[in-house]
């Protein structure tokens, strides 16, 4: 009879105190393009730049590793940004009216990596201020406010409204000057009457102060009247008497000469004179991409150069039938003419220029334009414009993100070569304020993302700014329509030859394509091994890519392998998307990764796992066909093993498929769940023995006894469509024939609970029968496969993840680790174990009989389910040589779960993931590092990076040199918070939460019993137990076959199912 005796332990000390010390959870940095930026502002002198987004965050960039968030308490729009030049305050405009005042403050000194940090800052809010509406009109639409300007002095703010009315706040109070008010009805007074026509002048559109003579500011109205006014004096120095509705104003340097810019996209030229208070007409008026009706040009610039010639920049202003729909931003000077073409909408822009005011001239030297998903910036003192690599805010979804892969600790070798691979033009980064006081990183970390249109980008995730390092395209593989070069630095982007080719002289800048003109270039998985520089990349159509690295520039010919993982087996017919057709001549490939090898797998569906092992020279890839062992050293198949069940029908339309019947479909549905009623009764009408340990389990699973994290776990159909999907795969020296010759295995589950284990026999490696034979060189022989053993689970749900633990319960070495002597050994003296981790469990079993030794089921009622599983290595804050290795898990509710290994206990748990949709819908990657940081997207261009170690935290540590003595922060525990933006800190209620960065809390001490997070260490005691997992051997040694010759006996009138529930 089965016996379950749960024993509750109470709560250890010395144990919390090991787990404070090991575990702390904390959401440190966010890397990537901030999503849906509105506003964008620049200080000359501290040379900072700030970002604001529609979700009210604020984000300041200096020096790459210089960075700090603020969060206003609203989920408003940002609309405007200025900085306080100097002195590390900035004001905020947002959507609902509100004047936000930040300001740069000081923290505690903090111990950073043994060495104690002092002048860190952060940004934080310290006033607000909301205009309030004028006396006797209902709406406050009036005093909305359009536009702000801040004086050269900084203490004045100058606010324009939709009434046409300028106020002032005197800063840093925050305090409006009554008497400095403008309202539009004294301006209209000093117009003549031809002009005033009972017309209003509409909102203000603008305002700029006069370059040379403090105190004289430019009023621009949207009917395009623009008045140059004096404070001082508090009377209308000038009227400029526009007839065109007016978009924006700049001054030129010596304050002789504005432009305006207007939505006919045409700009005028307007001189400023002492002798006539009236100016009817501009000195030049153009329209650059005219005579036909063009677009308003929103934004306009103008900057003097020693040349003599200036410089003109402005966005907009196209052809509205021919080009209206393009996103522009134009260069002129002289004959030098540039209009940039981008893919997304251009936001703000701004030059990097001289601002003393001893200099005549402003000489730009760089332009940072803001577009809606990417930032670009252009080098203005090289010949031809061209734009300059971004050490950060590299757009993370330049194509969209289809997976990701992390790699710590690489090799110094393998680092240099991949930035020689993809060394990019060289430049000095015109936004270097502030100073990163991070220690440098103690390893380099490598992260690589999988894209729609084939290509792999490879990232420097070593510190806090995310910074690209190379990119590997997979597109000039196979015959296709996308074109694989798309530097905009050719030969083709000769402003010249453009000018001559067409008008407008268009250029294409910015990495943005979300169109992948062939979708089955889609990256689904990546495999990279650091020692050996291999690179295992799988795709949508089935093809597997196996790249080796090179600093030399190659023309060769892929060789291609197909394997068909049907196995000509009838009744079975893809109805999905074709293959991709290689190449059939040599095809140029630069320095970097190069392609040796192509498998192709048939039916052509997407890869859903892939495995490597270098040392073997093997790759393993599945599909929701089957799964694959090819040896890419001698380029020959190994295995080829299909998982298809009889009723997977939807396995062969694929995702690409347009032939899915909805009838079908519905049918389906109805037979699966017509089965799961009736299945109860028909396991209780058949009478063999195995249906009464059924019976038995079941009865067991109804008890009320049972403990609170303990659940029935519900059989799955074994009909369900797509059961034969391979989720995951793994290779390992292990114990599989016998308990005293190991040797290479692989090891695939699938999604119908099937966990299959092949015993390999590869030249040169191990014990195996390869290695007795004699008078064959290892070049003659081939990697063999044979069935060791098969496991089917009772519950059928899918394997998310097999990992293989050594005699210490310590997971295995990577490949070459051991041989190299670059990590300890593993422990081949006692028995070996492997944990399978399934949607519904966590089981550990013993090898090589494959019988369960513990076991963790999750709680069900709240529809916990296991989605990503890692095995991390924690390390001690008190002691340099403590460290433990621990299984991560992320369930679809976006929890994180830790567990020891190999006894499975809970050691805390936590809310990672804060929308659970993210996870559900599969939008949320999660990217494991080996020590215990991990990254997730929490938009579509930005991952959220955390730590669950107490030990490793990469955040942004920075001090800024300001004008203005730092105060202190009014934080009590001297911890600072670096804010979550895109509505991140924000719960769905929409309420802040109000939750400090603490250690992951446990379990035990603050969640009821009856939770999911109720991790009550728990000892089970399987004494005896009856098991529900079945297991066949197909291997037996001769002593096994002894053992079993002893035993028939008791073997008899027994089903060959070993049941473990």
């Amino acid at each position: 009879m089965m016996k379950f005796r749960f024993r509750r332990q109470g709560t250890d000390p010395q144990r919390e105190k090991i787990k404070q010390e090991l575990f702390a959870f904390n959401k440190t940095v966010e890397h990537g393009f901030p999503h849906q930026p509105s506003a964008l502002a620049f200080d000359p002198k501290l040379e900072l730049m700030a970002i604001g987004t529609k979700s009210g965050a604020i984000k300041v960039y200096g020096h790459p590793g210089v960075e700090f968030t603020g969060l206003h308490k609203d989920t408003t729009a940002v609309t405007q940004i200025l900085f306080l030049p100097g002195q590390g305050r900035l004001l905020s405009l947002l959507d609902d009216n509100t004047i936000h005042l930040w300001e740069l403050v000081a923290g505690a000194p903090r111990e950073v990596g043994g060495v104690k940090r002092e002048g860190v800052v952060c940004l934080q809010e310290v006033d607000s201020y909301s205009l309030p509406g004028r006396p006797g009109i209902e709406s406050c639409s009036a005093t909305r406010v359009t536009v702000l300007l801040l004086l050269r002095s900084c203490d004045l703010l100058c606010m324009g409204t939709e009434g046409g009315g300028v106020y002032f706040l005197e800063l840093p109070r925050l305090s409006l000057k009554d008497n400095q008010t403008l309202l539009q009805d004294q301006v209209t007074q000093s117009l003549p009457d031809d002009y005033r026509c009972g017309k209003s002048l509409g909102p203000v559109e603008s305002l700029q102060e006069h370059p040379q003579q403090s105190g004289k500011i430019l009023i621009g109205y949207s009917r395009g009247l623009v008045v140059l006014w004096d404070l001082s004096t508090r009377h209308t120095e000038q009227l400029f008497l526009g007839k065109q509705q007016l978009e924006s104003l700049v001054w030129e340097r010596s304050g002789n000469l504005f432009v305006s810019s207007h939505n006919d996209g045409g700009y005028s030229v307007w001189a400023v004179t002492n002798g006539n208070i009236y100016s009817h007409q501009p000195v030049s008026s153009t329209i650059p991409y005219g005579p036909f009706p063009c677009k308003a040009i929103n934004k306009i610039l103008w900057r003097t150069t020693q040349t003599g010639s200036p410089v003109l920049l402005y966005s907009g202003g196209m052809p509205r039938a021919s080009y209206g729909d393009r996103h522009c931003l134009t260069i002129q000077q002289d004959k030098h003419h540039v209009t940039f073409d981008f893919t997304s909408r251009v936001i703000d822009f701004f030059t990097v220029h001289s601002i003393d005011q001893e200099k005549e001239f402003d000489e730009p030297s760089a332009l940072v334009v803001l577009l809606e998903e990417e930032l670009v910036v252009i080098d203005l003192q090289t010949p031809g414009w061209p734009s300059m690599p971004t050490p950060y805010l590299a757009p993370l979804h330049s194509s969209a993100i289809t997976c990701s892969f992390h790699i710590s600790s690489v090799p110094p070798k393998l680092w240099e070569r991949l930035v020689n691979a993809g060394k990019a033009q060289q430049g000095r980064w015109p936004i270097c304020g502030g100073k990163n006081l991070a220690p440098p990183p103690k390893q380099q970390e490598l992260l690589l993302t999988g894209h729609e249109d084939g290509t792999v980008r490879f990232w420097d995730a070593s510190g806090v700014a995310l910074t690209p390092m190379y990119k590997l395209s997979t597109a000039n593989v196979f015959h296709t329509d996308c074109d694989p070069c798309d530097d905009p630095q050719g030969a083709s982007d000769d402003p010249d030859m453009q000018q001559e080719e067409e008008w407008p002289p268009f250029r294409k800048v910015g990495c943005f394509d979300p169109y992948s003109d062939d979708p089955r270039l889609g990256i689904q998985k990546i495999s990279l091994c650091k020692y050996s520089n291999k690179l295992v990349v799988a795709g949508t159509a089935g093809q597997v890519i196996v790249l080796g690295l090179s600093d030399e520039r190659s023309d060769h010919l892929v060789d291609v392998s197909v394997v068909d993982l049907l196995q000509d087996r009838e009744g079975f017919t893809w109805k999905g998307h074709d293959r991709l057709e290689p190449r059939l001549k040599p095809a140029p490939f630069p320095p970097g990764f190069q392609p040796l090898v192509l498998v192709q797998c048939l039916p052509p569906a997407s890869v859903t796992a892939v495995a490597l092992h270098a040392e073997w020279n093997l790759i393993s890839f599945g599909t929701s066909h089957g799964f694959g062992l090819f040896d890419y050293h001698r380029r020959n198949a190994v295995l080829a093993r299909c998982t298809l069940h009889p009723n997977d029908s939807l396995a062969m339309e694929g995702p690409l498929s347009r032939v899915k019947s909805l009838k079908k479909s519905l049918r389906q549905s109805f037979r699966r769940i017509r089965k799961s009623r009736v299945s109860g009764k028909k396991r209780t009408i058949t009478t063999t023995p195995t249906s009464k340990v059924q019976e038995a389990n079941a009865a067991l699973a109804e008890q009320e006894d049972v403990a609170p994290i303990q659940r029935r776990i519900e059989p799955r159909s074994a009909d369900d469509s797509l059961s034969g999907v391979v989720r995951c795969l793994c290779f390992a020296d292990t114990f599989l024939r016998d308990g005293t010759h190991h040797g290479p295995t692989l090891w695939a589950g699938t999604n119908s609970g099937s966990v299959y284990a092949y015993a390999l026999e590869v030249p040169g490696v191990g014990l195996g029968r390869a290695c007795e034979r004699g008078g064959a060189g290892e070049s003659s022989v081939c990697v063999e496969a044979l069935l060791g053993k098969e496991i089917q689970l009772m519950h059928r749900a899918p394997v998310v993840s097999i990992s293989v633990l050594d005699g210490r319960g310590k997971p295995l070495p990577d490949p070459y680790e051991a041989s190299q002597d670059l990590a300890i050994a593993p422990e081949m003296t006692n028995a070996h174990s492997v944990l399978i981790a399934s949607e519904e469990q966590l089981k550990v079993f013993s090898l090589p009989k494959v019988s369960a030794k513990t076991k963790f089921k999750l709680t069900a009622h709240e529809g916990c389910r296991v989605r990503k599983v890692a095995l991390v290595v924690f390390s001690s804050t008190a002691q340099e040589d403590y460290s433990e290795h621990t299984l991560v898990c992320l369930t679809n509710l976006g929890d994180m779960h830790l567990f020891n290994i190999p006894g499975l206990r809970p050691q805390v748990g936590k809310k990672c993931v804060p929308n659970e949709s993210q996870v559900q819908s599969g939008n949320c990657i999660i990217i494991w590092l080996f020590f215990s940081t991990g990254f997730y997207l929490i938009s579509p261009s930005e991952y959220e990076r955390f730590s669950l170690s107490a030990k490793v935290l990469t955040e942004p540590l920075c001090s800024v040199q300001l004008e203005r003595p730092l105060e202190p922060t009014p934080a009590s525990d001297g911890m600072m918070t670096q804010p979550q933006a895109n509505g991140t800190h924000k719960n769905q209620m929409g309420q802040a939460e109000e939750e400090p960065p603490s250690s992951l809390s446990s379990p035990i001490l603050d969640t009821p019993l009856d939770s999911p997070l109720s991790f009550a260490d728990l000892t089970l005691d399987s004494t005896g137990e009856i098991t529900a997992e079945d297991v066949r051997d197909f291997l037996t040694t001769v002593d096994e076959a002894e053992n079993n010759l002893k035993n028939i006996k008791e073997e008899e009138g027994r089903s060959t199912g070993i049941l473990i529930n």
